[in-house]
């Protein structure tokens, strides 16, 4: 359990730095809240759901983002 904890703190804080934070803040609610909830969980389909978009639509805007998936 350790591991997993270590690797997934660790995928969090690569999102972190490499996400366009002033992109982000620029983005009208709630697609800048699930671009947040996107960087600190990795997780696209729920951060796409709490947008309200499309998963490939919120996969564009997390691009602009430069938020990376982290496996």
């Amino acid at each position: 359990m350790k591991d997993y904890e270590f690797w997934y703190n660790e995928a969090r804080e690569i999102r972190r730095r490499e996400a366009d934070w002033e992109f982000i803040e620029k983005q009208p609610e709630p697609i800048r809240t699930a671009l947040k909830l996107l960087v600190e969980i990795g997780d696209l389909w729920v951060a796409a759901k709490v947008a309200g978009m499309k998963l490939d639509e919120f996969n564009e805007l997390r691009l602009k983002a430069n938020i990376p998936i982290v496996i």
